[in-house]
């Protein structure tokens, strides 16, 4: 089972039930408090965390004095736009206290299906946390429709952790785990600590019962699993109403832990592996030599593009005998590579007329 103090790269995600108080439509902000002194806590120790927080439409709902019932698209996207500003403000004065900087990010379903737009979401939140940001995640309601929707920030949270490479993700939830059936309606159920392989036995238990204000029910938080673990995150669902949700979980608190399938770098190579290349980057003796070593490939090193690509398709990496040594996901178009190719990565912007990435892949997203 994994333990919440050994996570490199920790994601948590905060349901609205536990961020907004139902019947005032406002901030629980002494729980806000609490969460920030936890998170201020791990990122002592090193860790890198990012938060994914619903609660922008909730917080707006109370603002423009809409109920608690379901709304239009354009009165959800209304209160997620007035929400959406009080949200990031909340989070800002809950952590500045303990010297931690935020960041409002917010995205879409298309944001992680488009791999130029997945690429450009990977390396902001790697840039962010890179400099000792606190990201705040969340869906884009105000832009996103029905057909470029994630629709539940469970699905949302294991997408952010597979994209960064998480070794765990925390679902703080308003149940202490998975059980055999809804606790709630069956006293019987039963508990499960541990999730080895969500089988189809465990989601035939699942049910779709949340909260009134969640939008998950367990069915999105197995899917969440599914997204999760396959990407090599150990996932945990806990009860998250309590102050201080994350030191409780550390100190043994009720909760149900999914085991990862492979860490997250292997999967993350795996996925790149299985892509359909739509070009080739053909390399120099120097450059082969640096990729095995494990480095990223600069323009200097590459002697011939082929093919039609954009950024963030997958293309074939190849030496100067022909053999192929692996696959990566390409920082620049296929004419952006054929005219940087040979040059030193100073004279990108000179050669381009406009300033670029130094790499044309990088390490993490190549598989050799």
């Amino acid at each position: 089972m994994a333990a919440l103090s050994e996570a490199r790269r920790l994601v948590v995600k905060i349901g609205s039930a536990l961020l907004i108080d139902r019947n005032k439509g406002d901030l629980r902000r002494e729980w806000l408090l609490s969460l920030a002194e936890d998170v201020a806590r791990i990122k002592a120790r090193g860790t890198d965390v990012i938060l994914v927080s619903s609660g922008s439409i909730a917080l707006g709902r109370g603002v423009l004095k809409l109920p608690n019932t379901a709304l239009p698209l354009e009165q959800s996207q209304a209160a997620a736009a007035v929400g959406q500003i009080r949200l990031a403000r909340a989070y800002e004065e809950a952590l500045a206290p303990h010297g931690l900087n935020t960041a409002q990010v917010l995205v879409t379903l298309e944001d992680s299906a488009n791999r130029r737009r997945y690429l450009n979401s990977r390396a902001t939140l790697e840039t962010l946390v890179g400099f000792g940001v606190v990201p705040i995640v969340n869906e884009n309601d105000t832009v996103a429709t029905d057909e470029i929707r994630y629709g539940d920030n469970d699905r949302l949270a294991a997408q952010v952790a597979a994209t960064v490479g998480a070794d765990q993700l925390v679902l703080l939830s308003d149940v202490d785990g998975f059980y055999s059936a809804n606790p709630m309606q069956d006293p019987a159920a039963r508990h499960y600590p541990l999730i080895d392989r969500i089988t189809p036995e465990i989601e035939a238990m699942a049910g779709d019962a949340g909260s009134g204000l969640s939008k998950g029910g367990m069915k999105t938080k197995l899917l969440a699993a599914r997204t999760a673990t396959a990407s090599g995150c150990a996932m945990a669902i806990t009860e998250g109403a309590r102050p201080n949700p994350l030191s409780a979980l550390e100190q043994g608190a009720r909760a149900t832990w999914f085991t990862p399938q492979l860490d997250p770098h292997a999967a993350r190579k795996r996925w790149i592996a299985s892509m359909k290349p739509q070009g080739t980057l053909t390399v120099d003796e120097g450059a082969r030599h640096a990729l095995i070593q494990g480095r990223s490939l600069l323009p200097p090193g590459v002697t011939q593009v082929l093919g039609r690509f954009g950024r963030g398709d997958p293309v074939t990496i190849r030496d100067a005998a022909g053999g192929d040594l692996g696959i990566g996901l390409s920082r620049y178009t296929a004419d952006e590579a054929q005219a940087i190719k040979g040059h030193n990565s100073a004279k990108i912007e000179e050669i381009l007329g406009y300033p670029g990435r130094a790499v044309i892949i990088h390490r993490d997203d190549m598989a050799i």
